[in-house]
């Protein structure tokens, strides 16, 4: 047996934030993990639709709350986060506090970006963000990463109960991107071998935890497994991403579709493209998830949460294809050694086999 040999990236890559506080509740303690970090002017940000929630958190944090920034969107336009960086200086924050999904997580990391602001983080979505130092911000539309230890929270606040407002639909789909973090982390050599269990309990309690809430959506158990199913998830993604990201995140950049939704929709059909090209680190989420067809397995649980399969249920037709494969191969440097651990490279062959698939809608494996 030849003896082990590896190295993982340095910096934002396998980082995570220093502080997780997970349970119940745990949200009433905002304020004293804002006094923790030694801050006096926290600013909340958080959606529109996620407003009163804010204003809920913001009392919370009482006199230490600097006002409230209700205004991400997702996919962190590069224009909303240079407001954002105008309305921090203008309040005189000392600390962001994200309130929500990815949306608020985001535009606090476009904002920390230049500031170096630090952040809290409260999610209430299943997409793992607040896990990591990277963020996709949409330029020009077209949505580039950005990466610095700068956007890695340094506290993350779980409580499950904030999600139980969340619209079935909406947590289905953001669990769907949970899966497509530990998948798309799996195989990459710059995963760290501390966190490569975490991708495999991720996918495990997370495909486990998806039918529980589409049974009972007001269970607060089911909640609970799929935050803790997406913190797991967030801390493989910080290994590096791949082609599933390279396709989902030019479908939310340039067409607009909403982040878990462009997951779900192509996460079968790359899975099904890599199986064979990898099958040895995704046997292992798909032995973990208790399945011996892992692709197909991926569209069921789309399908029986009544999520999207075809990219044309997501507003796309067919022209748009071709310019969503030469998007996706031109957003990223997939030269660049941290994003080179593909099974396979990321050519315009395979991208456009992936969005092929994903127009027709079919099951993996052909049956449906």
């Amino acid at each position: 047996m030849s003896a082990r040999s590896f190295t993982t990236p340095g910096g934002v890559h396998n980082a995570t934030p220093a502080r997780i506080v997970f349970g119940a509740g745990r949200s009433t303690d905002l304020r004293a993990e804002v006094t923790r970090l030694g801050a006096r002017r926290a600013l909340v940000v958080t959606t529109p639709g996620r407003a009163p929630l804010g204003d809920r958190l913001a009392e919370l944090i009482g006199d230490r709350c600097a006002g409230m920034l209700p205004e991400a969107v997702s996919q962190v336009p590069v224009e909303l986060a240079r407001r954002g960086r105008e309305k921090a200086a203008s309040a005189g924050a000392d600390c962001l506090v994200a309130v929500g999904g990815g949306a608020a997580t985001g535009l606090c990391k476009g904002i920390a970006y230049e500031t170096r602001l630090p952040i809290i983080a409260v999610p209430t979505t299943y997409s793992g963000s607040e896990m990591t130092g990277f963020c996709g911000m949409t330029i020009d539309g077209v949505k580039r990463m950005h990466e610095s230890t700068a956007m890695l929270p340094a506290t993350v606040v779980y409580d499950p109960r904030l999600s139980q407002s969340l619209p079935v639909t909406i947590g289905a789909a953001s669990a769907m991107n949970a899966l497509a973090h530990c998948i798309d982390a799996i195989y990459l050599p710059s995963l760290s071998p501390l966190l490569a269990p975490a991708a495999i309990e991720g996918a495990q309690v997370v495909a486990a935890a998806l039918p529980a809430l589409l049974a009972d959506p007001d269970a607060l158990d089911a909640r609970t497994e799929l935050l803790y199913g997406a913190h797991l998830a967030g801390a493989a993604l910080t290994g590096g991403f791949a082609i599933q990201h390279a396709v989902a995140h030019t479908l939310g950049g340039s067409f607009g579709v909403e982040h878990g939704l462009a997951h779900t929709v192509v996460l079968p059909y790359v899975t099904d493209y890599l199986v064979r090209r990898a099958p040895r680190p995704l046997g292992r989420i798909a032995a973990a998830i208790g399945t011996d067809e892992l692709p197909g397995h991926l569209w069921d649980l789309a399908v029986s949460a009544g999520l999207p399969v075809r990219l044309a249920d997501l507003g796309l037709s067919r022209d748009d294809i071709e310019r969503a494969v030469r998007i996706a191969l031109t957003a990223e440097d997939h030269a660049d050694p941290r994003l080179a651990g593909n099974p396979a490279p990321v050519t315009e062959e395979a991208v456009r086999t992936i969005m092929t698939e994903a127009t027709s809608g079919a099951r993996p494996g052909g049956a449906s």
